[in-house]
């Protein structure tokens, strides 16, 4: 079974609207400390007008405050540019140059870098497509916590894309991801729990899982997860239910606080 794949972009919150003349409500002594190229004053600058601190979002500001702390080398400005390149905000589109710039700051050992650099390489999108260049970046952004990283790396081992097929594999992965909320994690590995792939056929840990997915989840993905854990049930003594259904109950009262 090839199981589905989701990719995600960070985003930087706002919406792109007409420039903001002048850089008010910026703490003057930290607007002169990034004038005379101080990277970091620079960094919270560009986040001030990215992240709406100060008034509207200007997106070309911050794109232009970002350049300035990317260039000294500043990873999270290298991050969040390549985000504003990646979806044309403040700048124009350029896939290619949200690649540069993700390049950067994943070499910096940013995981949120790492993994958006991983999706481009992927689809293919301002870098050649390479499963295997995207299979290492997702491994490198897992390794340190990436639940998406985690995820899509699962899928890869799931799938056998850029990698050898690997369902054990998958299935620790999925499992990573799963334990952070991962809603498709959650579903797939309980789908390998229904099917035996990767893991021991359990009934009762396919339920647990399928469970937190169905409860976690929104929209038509939300009555997969539904329908496969309903069809589980039906495997499980009223007791083994039973208890499935508590240790979900109590995952979940754990978990959404």
């Amino acid at each position: 079974m090839r199981r589905m794949h989701f990719l995600l972009l960070l985003t930087i919150v706002g919406a792109s609207v007409p420039a903001i003349a002048q850089p008010q409500g910026i703490d003057p002594t930290l607007l002169k400390r990034a004038n005379a190229g101080d990277a970091q004053a620079q960094y919270a600058v560009a986040q001030a007008y990215a992240r709406s601190q100060i008034g509207p979002q200007d997106a070309a500001q911050a794109a232009a405050w970002y350049r300035k702390a990317a260039n000294q080398g500043v990873a999270g400005a290298q991050l969040d540019l390549g985000v504003l390149y990646d979806h044309g905000e403040g700048v124009p589109q350029d896939h290619a140059q949200a690649a540069a710039w993700y390049r950067k700051a994943a070499l910096q050992g940013v995981p949120e870098a790492q993994y958006n650099l991983a999706t481009l390489y992927e689809r293919g999108v301002g870098v050649p497509q390479d499963y295997a260049q995207a299979a290492d970046l997702y491994r490198r952004a897992a390794e340190k916590g990436n639940a998406s990283a985690q995820f899509n790396l699962g899928l890869f081992y799931d799938n056998g894309t850029g990698v050898d097929r690997d369902y054990a594999l998958a299935a620790q992965w999925y499992t990573k991801a799963a334990e952070q909320g991962l809603p498709r994690a959650q579903f797939n590995l309980g789908s390998m729990y229904a099917g035996g792939q990767g893991v021991p056929v359990n009934f009762a840990e396919a339920y647990f899982w399928l469970d937190l997915a169905a409860n976690t989840w929104s929209g038509a993905r939300q009555q997969d997860a539904v329908k496969a854990r309903d069809l589980v049930a039906q495997r499980l003594t009223q007791i083994d239910l039973l208890n499935a259904q508590n240790r979900a109950a109590k995952w979940l009262a754990a978990h959404q606080k």
